[in-house]
């Protein structure tokens, strides 16, 4: 086989119901849409929506909401295309393979853990910290040692750092995700649904009972003057805050990933992603609303932005549930990144680029559990030993350029395979897809010089990884 070598279509669909333990098909198109909601809304809505506002956009973050959601919906679009033509477990790698060829495959399954493996580790970190906060309100101290790396200082005296030993709640919360992952995807859907249901419960419940105290004024001037500087409010100001909270909508691709686990996936894959981003949008714009309106922007630069605005309403008991919403965000996003993973890990093994165990199937749970038990060790130890600063950037980098190669791949289906039967289809080609790839590229460029190096030397270890494994056991 060549690097370039392509999957037919019907190759790959008729790959998804060989041997007899195969992933069974569990989810409905509103499990789907729990998934996205379960990856996308985390704890950047109640923190990354202030910071965009009082730094770049003002009232105006409404604005840049609705424009990185058109942005991210152009990746959307060509994902739901791709997802109900090869409902396979894989998600852009197994999209890539059907349509720029082996290598460039490997290339994407290998960046996808970045996104999803390395994504959980940062994400248990932060739900750690949370967890820590909430207990102490409980009167409940664990001891710092334990709740920090040892990169992390917990105190500092007389000159003196004194470090953490193991950040154990973040090691702990990957195990028991990973547990309920093997135990079956049902289970696993029903678990994200409640995680769900509880911070949907408290974002609706803050916009609903915010509504009634916002203070008209703060919305004056609903687009602040630019400073002179560009990115510091006026309509540069409003796309550089575009740019910020298009990170808070990643994650809606994980859906892709449980395709082969979806019972009707031609239908119900573009519901699911499509549907979730729209709800999601939905949130973050009336969120956004409420919380300017409650807090004037320029207040609003601080670590919780929502508890601020809660204090301008005589519901100071939201507070608490604020923090349990975020945990139960972090959760189900730890949950759907963890589950994505395991399921490009068993694409990559069925293909033979990784080693078979990755696809070895429990013959009663029908999950990847040997993908899950892996996973379980190499982000569970990289959240319980690794400093956030370095894990958290590394995971964007490696979801937008996934996202790129998939508006590539169906620019170059459309030219390759036009007359295939395509349950969804992308509208406007080729102004979607191409949007989709600049959008991307734009995002990607923005960030700094250390995340693209590090992207760099990723790159150059999996391509090691590639030619002396993958390519001789094809």
């Amino acid at each position: 086989m060549g690097l370039w070598t392509r999957k037919s279509i019907r190759e790959l669909q008729e790959s998804s119901e060989e041997g007899n333990h195969k992933l069974k098909r569990h989810l409905t198109s509103f499990d789907l849409i729990l998934l996205g909601i379960g990856c996308v809304i985390g704890a950047g809505l109640f923190s990354i929506t202030g910071i965009a506002a009082a730094e770049n956009a003002g009232p105006a973050i409404v604005i840049a909401f609705l424009i990185a959601a058109v942005g991210c919906a152009f990746a959307g679009l060509c994902y739901s295309e791709l997802a109900a033509m090869i409902p396979i477990a894989g998600s852009a790698y197994t999209y890539a393979f059907a349509t720029l060829g082996e290598f460039i495959a490997w290339i994407i399954g290998w960046n996808l853990i970045l996104e999803y493996a390395i994504g959980a580790a940062a994400v248990s970190i932060s739900w750690s910290a949370y967890m820590v906060s909430l207990l102490k309100d409980f009167n409940i101290e664990l001891p710092a040692a334990f709740v920090a790396s040892p990169w992390q200082p917990i105190s500092h005296v007389a000159g003196v750092y004194e470090y953490g030993f193991i950040n154990l709640p973040a090691l702990l919360i990957i195990a028991v995700i990973s547990v309920i992952l093997i135990v079956g995807i049902k289970q696993s859907a029903v678990f994200n649904a409640a995680m769900v249901l509880t911070k949907v419960s408290v974002v609706i419940l803050f916009i609903a009972l915010g509504a009634f105290y916002i203070n008209y004024d703060n919305y004056k001037p609903f687009l602040p003057p630019n400073t002179g500087e560009f990115g510091h409010f006026g309509w540069s100001g409003v796309m550089r805050a575009a740019g910020v909270v298009f990170f808070a909508y990643i994650g809606f691709d994980a859906v892709s990933t449980a395709a082969q686990e979806a019972k009707t996936p031609q239908k119900s894959m573009p519901i699911g992603i499509l549907g979730s981003l729209v709800i999601c949008t939905i949130l973050y714009v009336l969120f956004s609303l409420v919380m300017t309106g409650l807090v004037n922007y320029k207040d609003l630069n601080v670590a919780a932005p929502a508890a601020l605005a809660i204090e301008n309403t005589p519901f100071h008991w939201l507070q608490g549930l604020v923090k349990l919403a975020i945990l139960a965000g972090l959760t189900s996003v730890m949950l759907v990144l963890l589950l994505g993973q395991s399921r490009v890990f068993y694409a990559m093994a069925k293909d033979g680029l990784l080693p078979s165990m990755f696809a070895n199937i429990h013959p009663t749970y029908h999950t990847p559990w040997i993908s899950n038990l892996i996973l379980l060790v190499f982000s569970g130890l990289i959240g319980a030993f690794a400093p956030l600063s370095v894990v958290g950037h590394m995971t964007s980098i490696g979801t937008l350029f996934a996202f790129a190669i998939v508006c590539a791949g169906v620019l170059v289906l459309r030219y390759t395979e036009p007359k295939l039967y395509r349950p969804f289809k992308t509208p406007w080609v080729p102004f979607v897809p191409i949007m989709g790839i600049l959008v991307c590229l734009l995002m990607m460029l923005s960030l700094g010089i250390e995340t693209w190096l590090r992207l760099i030397v990723w790159l150059v270890i999996g391509v090691l990884v590639y030619f002396y494994y993958g390519r001789f056991h094809r």
